[in-house]
C-alpha cells in the first residue's frame, strides 16, 4: 500500500491534479452551506433554503447529456475553461442584498452544479491519459479521500466566514478556489490530441452512444449500479441521523458532528487503502466488501448503544468509498478514450443522482415511520447489492473470457 501511495505522490500530474481538486472542492463545499444559511436569513423560508441543495444537485440528472462535451474537446482545456467560467460566475452573489436578489444565488449554484458535472466527466477522462494505469486505483482512492475531507472541513469554514464576514466573502473564496483550480489544471502535462474526426452526430445521438456502451458492458453496469445503490443506502441512513440521536441515543443534535467525524476518519483510511486492495482483488469483490461493511455499520445503529453506533459510523466510512472507487477506476480502464467523457458522465449520474432521491424518501420515512425501519432498509439494500455483485461475478467467471463482457468493450 505504501509503495503505491508513494508512487502517486511522486507523480507530478497526480500532485497537480490533487491540488486542483482539493482547492476547487474546498471553496465549493464552503459556499454550498453558506448559501443555504444566506437564503434562510434573507427570506426566513426553510423551503427556499432547501432549494439551494436542489439547484446544486439537479444538473447531475442531465450528466450524460452535459458530459458529451468532454468528448468533443481536449479535456485539460475544458477543465481550465470551465474553472475560469465558474470563477466569473461566483462574483455574481456580490450583488445579493435582499430577498429579491436570491434568484441570483439559485442561478449561480445551478451553473456551479452544471460545471461540476462537466468537470467530473473531463477529470475522469483526463486521469486515464495523465495517470499511469497501475496507479489509478491509489490515485482515485486519494481523490475520494480529498473529497470527503472537503465535505468535513469546507462547511465549517463556510459557516464561520459567513457568520463573521457575510455571504459575499464566502462567494469570493469560492471564486478564488476556482481560479486557483484552473491554475493547477494548467500545470498538468499530458499530450491530448483533438478528438478524432468523424461524421458529426447530433448531441442526443452521441449521448446515447455513451449510455449504450456503459449499459451494454456487464462489468461496468454492475459496478455502477452497485455504487448508486450504496449512495442511496447512505442517504437513507443519513436521513435517520437526528431521529437516532434524539430517540435512540438520547444525545443532542450536535453529537452528529462526532458521528460525522468518525465516519470521515473511516473514509480517509478507506481511500488510502483502496489502490492496494484493487491490486489484489477484483473490483467487484472490493465493491461487495465495501457494501457489506456499510450494511453492518448501518445495522449497528439499531442498537442504541453509543460505542456500537460509533463503531458503526467507522464501518460506514470504511465501506462506502469502495463501491465508488471500484466503479470509477473500472470505467477508466474499460472505456475507449473517444467515449470516456460520456461514459464517465453517465456513470457519475447513476452513482450520485440516487443520493438526492433517496434523501427525499428518507426524510419522508422519518416523518412517518420509526427511524429503525429505514436503517434496516439501508442495511438490507447494502447486503442485497453485495450479494448480487457476488452472484454476477461468479456467473461471469463461469462464462469465461469469451462471454458477453468481452464483446461489449467495443463501442457501438
Amino acid at each position: 500500500m505504501a509503495v503505491g501511495l508513494f508512487r502517486v505522490v511522486r507523480d507530478r500530474n497526480a500532485r497537480v491534479y490533487m491540488a486542483g481538486v482539493i482547492i476547487s472542492g474546498f471553496g465549493d463545499s464552503a459556499m454550498l452551506l453558506a448559501a443555504g444559511v444566506w437564503v434562510k436569513e434573507l427570506t426566513d423560508s426553510n423551503s427556499l433554503a432547501a432549494l439551494v441543495g436542489l439547484c446544486s444537485w439537479a444538473p447531475a440528472l442531465a450528466g450524460p447529456f452535459i458530459g458529451t462535451l468532454a468528448d468533443r474537446m481536449r479535456r485539460r482545456t475544458l477543465l481550465i475553461a470551465t474553472s475560469l467560467a465558474l470563477t466569473v460566475a461566483m462574483t455574481a452573489p456580490l450583488a445579493v442584498r435582499s430577498s429579491r436578489d436570491v434568484w441570483l444565488l439559485f442561478a449561480v449554484l445551478t451553473m456551479v452544479g452544471t460545471g461540476s458535472v462537466l468537470m467530473d466527466a473531463a477529470e475522469t477522462a483526463l486521469i486515464a491519459s495523465a495517470i499511469p494505469g497501475e496507479l489509478r486505483g491509489d490515485f482515485n482512492g486519494l481523490v475520494r479521500t480529498a473529497i470527503e475531507s472537503n465535505k468535513l472541513l469546507g462547511p465549517i469554514v463556510g459557516a464561520g466566514l459567513f457568520t463573521v464576514l457575510g455571504g459575499p466573502t464566502v462567494a469570493l473564496l469560492d471564486a478564488l478556489s476556482f481560479l486557483l483550480g484552473a491554475a493547477a489544471f494548467s500545470l498538468i502535462r499530458v499530450r491530448e490530441s483533438m478528438p478524432a474526426h468523424r461524421p458529426r452526430q447530433n448531441w442526443t445521438a452521441e449521448t446515447a452512444e455513451g449510455i449504450r456502451y456503459l449499459w451494454g458492458h456487464p462489468v461496468l453496469r454492475s459496478l455502477v449500479v452497485a455504487g448508486g445503490c450504496a449512495m442511496a443506502a447512505s442517504s437513507l441512513s443519513s436521513a435517520a441521523t437526528y431521529a437516532l440521536l434524539d430517540i435512540g441515543l438520547h444525545q443532542p443534535a450536535a453529537f452528529a458532528g462526532v458521528l460525522n467525524s468518525v465516519q470521515g476518519l473511516g473514509s480517509v483510511v478507506s481511500g488510502v487503502a483502496a489502490g492496494a486492495f484493487l491490486r489484489r482483488v477484483p473490483a467487484r469483490a472490493l465493491s461487495a466488501i465495501g457494501l457489506t461493511l456499510f450494511a453492518l455499520g448501518a445495522l449497528a445503529r439499531l442498537t442504541g448503544l453509543v460505542p456500537v453506533v460509533l463503531g458503526g459510523s467507522l464501518l460506514i466510512g470504511l465501506g462506502l468509498p469502495w463501491p465508488l472507487i471500484s466503479a470509477l477506476t473500472t470505467v477508466q480502464k474499460e472505456t475507449p478514450d473517444e467515449l470516456l467523457g460520456r461514459v464517465a458522465a453517465t456513470a457519475n449520474t447513476l452513482l450520485f443522482a440516487p443520493t438526492g432521491l433517496a434523501l427525499l424518501a428518507g426524510t419522508a420515512m422519518v416523518a412517518a415511520l420509526d427511524y429503525r425501519v429505514q436503517l434496516l432498509a439501508a442495511g438490507a439494500l447494502g447486503l442485497a447489492t453485495a450479494l448480487l455483485l457476488t452472484v454476477t461475478a461468479r456467473t461471469s467467471r463461469r462464462r469465461g473470457p469469451a462471454g458477453p463482457s468481452m464483446d461489449c468493450r467495443r463501442p457501438a
